[in-house]
């Protein structure tokens, strides 16, 4: 069973998932491919679907399948166990990392990636990501999802076949609980709105901009070509999203992928859905983060929480518009 731990510092709760250090590929050397052993079979393909545990959800298309949720088979939450903390001491407090964690493989060609999906196909993935987050939502005593897509060896992938991850907390982790209080403090409206107008205007951030979305390199960029896409619809859960705008903003995360690749190359990338808590109704606008890892947080990042970013979000703009422009 997982446990979550309180660091009394931070505030913050860290998962202690002792199993996953048994996946074949963690803590393997750093290398170019992402899986330790090429060689075997990837369970992730088709005709290896016993490899997973049975399929949560399945898109069909002729008789073969596109996507797959399954659940992970080494969750770092799992069970529906409440959530009840305990203290075990003047500074230790724990408690069960009770959840849902699901595995959701996008593509079925082993070789595709986000930029590689067609309009159809993205915006299926964006269309069963929406129902998971539906279903998370409705689920007792998960209190936040979070949707990641983690590409690249370097970004923490252990597996090259196109897939993300679902998770679903027990609680809200501090970075979401950051993020609701800027969106508490601001008192201009919606702070992702006002980005959105401000940075039009000035335009020398703005990637990709159309009626339902915008990419842009924020002027807060802590990382080189970090990127922040930001539906023009106002809403507060991704899951409010109707389908023909979730589709075009699944179109725009696609094409901004396309631009880092024609730019930096196969770049490994984090990429994150922020959406609101679940019972959440305040303040805030569903956003997603990508971060390509380009550089090493190193000591006094990891020290004092300041990040140093050596290109400004400017000039990584004025270079993936130009790149877009000549390539994509």
């Amino acid at each position: 069973m997982s446990q979550l731990r309180l660091n009394p510092l931070t505030g913050r709760w860290v998962t202690i998932v002792a199993d996953r250090a048994e996946r074949p590929t963690d803590f393997a050397p750093r290398v170019s491919q992402v899986e330790s052993d090429p060689e075997r079979p990837c369970p992730f393909c088709a005709g290896h679907e016993e490899d997973t545990p049975p399929a949560l959800e399945t898109i069909s298309e002729s008789g073969e399948w596109q996507v797959r949720v399954v659940p992970n088979r080494y969750p770092a939450f799992a069970g529906d166990e409440p959530f009840s903390v305990r203290t075990l001491g003047p500074v230790h407090t724990q408690a069960e990392a009770s959840g849902i964690h699901e595995v959701f493989v996008y593509a079925r060609d082993h070789d595709a990636t986000l930029a590689t999906l067609s309009d159809d196909q993205i915006g299926t993935v964006m269309d069963v990501l929406r129902r998971r987050m539906i279903e998370h939502a409705a689920t007792p005593g998960i209190r936040y999802t979070q949707a990641i897509v983690n590409h690249g060896r370097e970004s923490g992938a252990s597996l090259a076949h196109p897939h993300g991850q679902l998770l679903g907390m027990p609680f809200v982790p501090g970075e979401l609980l950051d993020e609701e209080r800027a969106f508490g403090r601001f008192h201009g409206g919606c702070i992702l709105c006002a980005t959105v107008e401000a940075e039009i205007a000035d335009s020398s951030r703005v990637i990709i901009a159309d009626d339902d979305c915008v990419v842009l390199s924020p002027y807060w960029a802590g990382t080189p070509y970090e990127l922040l896409i930001i539906p023009r619809q106002h809403r507060v859960h991704i899951q409010d999203e109707d389908s023909v705008t979730i589709a075009a903003v699944g179109r725009r995360l696609r094409d901004a992928i396309r631009i880092l690749n024609a730019r930096l190359g196969d770049v490994a990338f984090n990429l994150v859905v922020h959406t609101a808590p679940h019972q959440h109704n305040g303040p805030f606008h569903w956003h997603i983060h990508i971060w390509p890892k380009l550089v090493t947080v190193a000591g006094f990042e990891r020290g004092t929480g300041v990040m140093i970013n050596i290109v400004p979000p400017e000039e990584a703009a004025h270079q993936l518009r130009s790149t877009a422009a000549a390539h994509v």
